[in-house]
């Protein structure tokens, strides 16, 4: 997931469950009051997705028209819910008695709708055997209590997407990106451009793009997140150590220029490692389609995230969606036989050719990476093979809330207004006090 969601997501599942217990309306976009069954006695399942973009919409929209037409008893409606709208209304109208039939969910959370009631448990639809098509990592993510409440759809991981032509300008080798954040911060060095104290372009900035400071806390950790289970690892020496990198190198770059940049990011402007200003960037694998669509003459090369010392692993921080059936769909049996589809190998290849998105079939990518070539095929390759070192950090049952504890006070220690071992000092003690 981007940088901020994960907590974002939680806060927003926590106000979720305050507005629906105390719902009474719909709430969720008339999921009750669509047709049932079609003119020719098909059973509509309504399904719920975020996915609007003009790339992304006429995709899913094909792999369930791809759906309807590969049988006559189901006929699949999608409708489209805006990203900071569908899980505030998936769960008022589970409250209400009238959800969706399918909804597109956060794979970090799903144990946390299991508990709550939220969502059915798919085990008795769907055959645990499917989990032998998906990544074994995703299919832990959606079991609770031995049954499983969602399946995977798609995971996520970051790469590191840099500018060779700039390499090559700054007397750095091309085809040598850097493997240890050691080789990060001296390459990133060498590619800045300054004008006495302005930055005409920065190397790289560890935060900008989509590897956030929780991410690199956990590759400096042995991939470990801020919870491993039910486990607390906030406050740990690598994590301090670091944050404390984090810190020095925004002081470094300086604050005015690290706000400077980030000003322009936000003012809908060409992303910054397109437009030249800064050439090393992490970000998922679907960074490629922005480079591809701005066509841009760069040459660029992708890597893995440095390792945080030389000879340990390149641990990555990922995410992903599932499919759901929320609790109290009218037609829970058909919606799993649409679940099943769009993790089979046809349809996942299909989204994943079509987004170079990282999808839970493991055929599907393989057989991905087999029909590229080119710059396509580089960027997939490497988002496939980065999932040998990439975690999922599912939020804690016990500590729903950890992040709004433990974010501020790390943009606090970002920002030199605590020092970082105080900074996940205090984190940690608020955190267990949270213990729900």
């Amino acid at each position: 997931m981007k940088k901020g969601l994960r907590a974002s997501l939680v806060l927003m599942m926590l106000f979720s469950l305050i507005l629906s217990a105390c719902s009474g309306g719909t709430g969720g976009g008339n999921a009750a009051e669509a047709d049932t069954k079609t003119k020719d006695g098909k059973v509509v399942v309504n399904f719920w997705s975020f996915w609007g973009s003009e790339t992304r919409r006429p995709v899913i929209e094909k792999m369930i028209k791809d759906f309807n037409n590969s049988q006559d008893e189901i006929e699949v409606k999608h409708t489209f819910v805006p990203w900071g709208d569908i899980w505030t209304k998936n769960l008022a109208s589970v409250a209400a008695g009238n959800p969706a039939d399918v909804i597109v969910g956060d794979i970090n959370t799903v144990d946390h709708r299991a508990k709550n009631k939220q969502s059915e448990d798919l085990s008795k639809y769907i055959d645990e055997s499917i989990k032998d098509q998906l990544y074994p990592n995703l299919w832990d993510s959606v079991a609770y209590n031995g049954k499983f409440y969602g399946v995977p759809f798609t995971t996520d991981t970051r790469l590191l997407f840099y500018n060779k032509d700039a390499y090559k300008e700054a007397g750095l080798d091309p085809n040598k990106p850097p493997r240890t954040w050691a080789e990060l911060e001296e390459h990133a060095k060498k590619l800045d451009i300054k004008k006495g104290n302005k930055y005409e372009r920065v190397g790289f900035y560890p935060t900008w793009g989509s590897f956030g400071a929780p991410s690199w806390m956990a590759n400096a950790d042995g991939g470990k997140g801020f919870f491993e289970g039910e486990e607390m690892h906030i406050a740990t020496p690598r994590k301090t150590e670091a944050l404390k990198w984090l810190a020095d190198y925004r002081k470094r770059i300086g604050e005015k220029n690290v706000q400077a940049f980030e000003a322009e990011f936000g003012s809908g402007q060409t992303n910054p490692f397109i437009s030249g200003k800064v050439a090393i960037w992490a970000d998922v694998g679907t960074f490629y389609t922005q480079i591809r669509d701005s066509k841009t003459d760069m040459d660029f090369g992708v890597a893995p995230i440095p390792a945080f010392k030389e000879g340990e692993r390149n641990w990555n921080d990922g995410g992903g969606f599932v499919l759901e059936v929320p609790k109290g769909a009218k037609h829970p049996k058909e919606a799993a036989k649409f679940i099943e589809y769009m993790a089979g190998e046809k349809a996942q290849k299909y989204w994943a050719m079509k987004n170079y998105d990282n999808v839970a079939n493991i055929k599907a990518a393989d057989s991905v990476i087999n029909d590229l070539t080119g710059k396509e095929k580089q960027v997939y390759q490497q988002s496939v093979k980065n999932l040998e070192d990439t975690r999922l950090h599912p939020v804690p049952i016990s500590y729903p809330d950890y992040p709004s504890l433990v974010n501020p006070q790390i943009d606090a220690a970002l920002q030199g207004k605590i020092s970082p071992d105080k900074a996940l000092k205090k984190a940690e003690d608020d955190v267990k006090k949270s213990k729900k």
